[in-house]
């Protein structure tokens, strides 16, 4: 008699299928703007997963029918690139494959890119607001603040996988979950972090310095997040206790320790390399395993807001201009 296996208990979801429940409001967004938004990127280093993102834009943006262009710089002319792309008026937005530097030169290049066309989210603008739980950039609440790609593309993986509880308000549908973020990164892992944690949940974030707790308190009734130090706390204090574990340590040499996992804990991984052993699927009841193609469609959905605004502005210009009343001759 043949012996059978018992089914799998944990369900790998891929990001292209998470992708294409995003391609449609990227799609419809298009139809209605009538034109091909053009993305600029700049490329200056020899990073393998610089190079495979930027593929992966190009690519993405042929599919949806915008327009790319990637540009191959030396990094000593990039700042020279950036502020004729800022000036140029048929660039809609810009994209950096970083690191260039590696070092805090990185972020004055960073700061370099025009708001407008800042389709990572990266500027001091939308840093500030994101930190600060500020959600649009005026007060009629029209204009939706951008976020980070890769740190949204997360959210938008919860939201997929139905961790965001929209029985809950806005703002508040992460109360009650803990979440784990094993990176700390002022790209990825400490954004996120943020904005997980301003959407309700207990978030510890960890590195190689330790662990610290990102949560709104108790209640979840301050309007940002606060950051406390979990002195001597480490994988093992935090795994345990959280019902989502987020990881993307770059390197070979880091193997996430899924004998910590809760049962039917929710991992994502967002790393180029793989964190999380296949014994992952052991433990976890809902396995991501990368993240980028949803990454590439929240950059395109940024680009679509600065095109569109764009074409707001416009006719909100022109109807103050009908509005102006007429000189006696």
């Amino acid at each position: 008699m043949t012996a059978h296996n018992p089914p799998a208990s944990c369900k790998v979801v891929l990001a292209g299928s998470i992708a294409k429940s995003l391609q449609l409001e990227v799609v419809e967004g298009l139809a209605k703007l009538k034109r091909k938004p053009l993305l600029i990127g700049f490329l200056a280093n020899k990073d393998p997963a610089a190079r495979l993102y930027a593929d992966w834009t190009h690519k993405t943006c042929e599919e949806n029918g915008f327009q790319f262009s990637l540009r191959e710089v030396d990094r000593e002319d990039l700042e020279g690139h950036i502020l004729a792309a800022n000036e140029d008026e048929k660039v809609d937005g810009i994209i950096v494959y970083y690191p260039i530097f590696n070092s805090r030169q990185d972020q004055y290049l960073q700061q370099l890119i025009e708001v407008g066309k800042d389709v990572e989210g990266l500027s001091h603008r939308y840093v500030f607001n994101m930190y600060q739980n500020i959600r649009f950039l005026d007060e009629h609440k029209l204009q939706k603040s951008i976020l980070p790609c890769t740190p949204l593309a997360i959210v938008k993986v919860l939201e997929y996988l139905k961790v965001y509880n929209t029985i809950l308000p806005y703002g508040n549908r992460l109360f009650g979950h803990s979440i784990t973020v094993v990176n700390r990164s002022e790209v990825v892992g400490r954004p996120l972090a943020a904005l997980l944690a301003n959407d309700g949940a207990s978030v510890y974030s960890v590195d190689v310095t330790g662990v610290q707790e990102y949560t709104r308190g108790e209640g979840i009734k301050k309007s940002r997040h606060d950051v406390v130090d979990k002195d001597g706390w480490t994988l093992e204090d935090c795994v345990p206790l959280s019902d989502v574990v987020i990881s993307g340590v770059p390197g070979e040499d880091f193997k996430f320790p899924t004998q910590l996992l809760k049962e039917g804990a929710i991992c994502i991984n967002f790393s180029t390399e793989k964190n999380f052993g296949p014994e992952v699927k052991d433990k976890a009841s809902i396995y991501v395993p990368a993240v980028g193609k949803v990454t590439i469609i929240v950059l395109l959905r940024n680009l679509l807001v600065y095109a569109s605004r764009l074409v707001l502005l416009s006719l909100a210009q022109r109807i103050v201009e009908n509005r102006k009343p007429l000189r006696n001759g």
